[in-house]
């Protein structure tokens, strides 16, 4: 089964959770519009502000939103006169130009897979979902018939060690680890070289939520990075940070430190079904240039979802 399949918000099913996951957002978002349009005929100035501050308020965030503006902006005095009716269809298409393009394969995967094994090193502050997203990628990829192998180099918290080990087991996956307060590049060490003797597809490394300053964070990254390319060159082959979609701006500086650390190459935006503020995915993706390759909408295993930013657009302004 592909991978695209499992994954897709294109189902109806998935479809189903993406709506329902972006209906706070969808909500907050088009509750503003309405307001900044009622009893208007046309796109004028005053019609410009309140757009932008219904953007704003939904953390698209203040650059990202600037730019939507300006474009309208030039719609405007081009075109002279702008219906309010064509609004949402002209916003529809400004939000998808600025959202950072999908990394997916040509095949329609998330990961290149001819890569074997495949080497994803998942970053991220705690509390944004980060083993849990890993433990819903991991069965997801077991489902799909992967052979996976995931590392548990967050040695310097136990609970994360202990969550990663209870979603090995809900997968059926295997685990390695070591004692709390190992060396975290060993851990890496160890993993990559069990998923090379037991010819494992994918090999999924989980890192520290937080050091106490950048500097060590990026050391200690730096380190897991050079000890995992001493048996893989060319590893990792993807690094993903996760995000937490409710904190909003919170996910900007997040984001702006971990690519300071280290070469992020997606993006995962979690737990954005209990927030108004998915609004963040698009500010996020523009401001970047990172391609957000999954969300999550829910709890449940399927709510991880490829993301698609014309879905992802669509849903939001179903």
């Amino acid at each position: 089964m592909s991978l695209f399949k499992i994954f897709s918000s294109r189902s109806e099913e998935g479809r189903k959770a993406l709506d329902q996951g972006l209906e706070k957002t969808r909500k907050g978002l088009f509750d503003k519009l309405a307001r900044a349009v009622t009893g208007k005929s046309k796109v004028d100035d005053e019609t410009l502000d309140s757009i932008e501050e219904a953007l704003v308020a939904s953390d698209v965030g203040v650059e990202t939103t600037l730019k939507i503006i300006e474009s309208l902006e030039e719609r405007v005095a081009r075109d002279k006169f702008l219906n309010v009716s064509e609004l949402n269809s002209i916003l529809k298409e400004e939000i998808e130009t600025l959202l950072c393009a999908e990394n997916i394969t040509e095949s329609g995967e998330p990961f290149d897979f001819s890569v074997k094994p495949y080497v994803i090193m998942v970053v991220g502050v705690n509390g944004v979902g980060k083993t849990t997203t890993i433990g819903k990628l991991a069965l997801r990829l077991k489902s799909s018939g992967k052979k996976v192998l995931l590392g548990a180099a967050d040695t310097f918290r136990a609970a994360a060690t202990d969550q990663l080990s209870i979603w090995g087991e809900r997968a059926g996956v295997p685990v390695i680890k070591q004692q709390m307060g190992s060396d975290p590049a060993s851990v890496a060490y160890d993993t990559l070289s069990s998923a090379i003797s037991q010819g494992s597809d994918v090999v999924i490394i989980d890192t520290a939520g937080r050091l106490h300053n950048r500097v060590n964070l990026m050391n200690e990254l730096t380190k897991i990075r050079n000890v995992m390319r001493k048996l893989i060159p060319d590893a990792p082959h993807d690094v993903m940070l996760v995000l937490d979609g409710s904190t909003g701006q919170n996910a900007f500086q997040q984001a702006k430190e971990f690519t300071k650390a280290t070469d992020v190459t997606s993006l995962a935006v979690t737990k954005l079904d209990g927030t108004a503020k998915g609004g963040v995915v698009i500010g996020i993706s523009d401001q970047f240039k990172i391609p957000v390759k999954f969300i999550g909408v829910g709890e449940k295993i399927e709510d991880l979802q490829l993301f698609n930013k014309k879905d992802f657009v669509e849903s939001l302004f179903s």
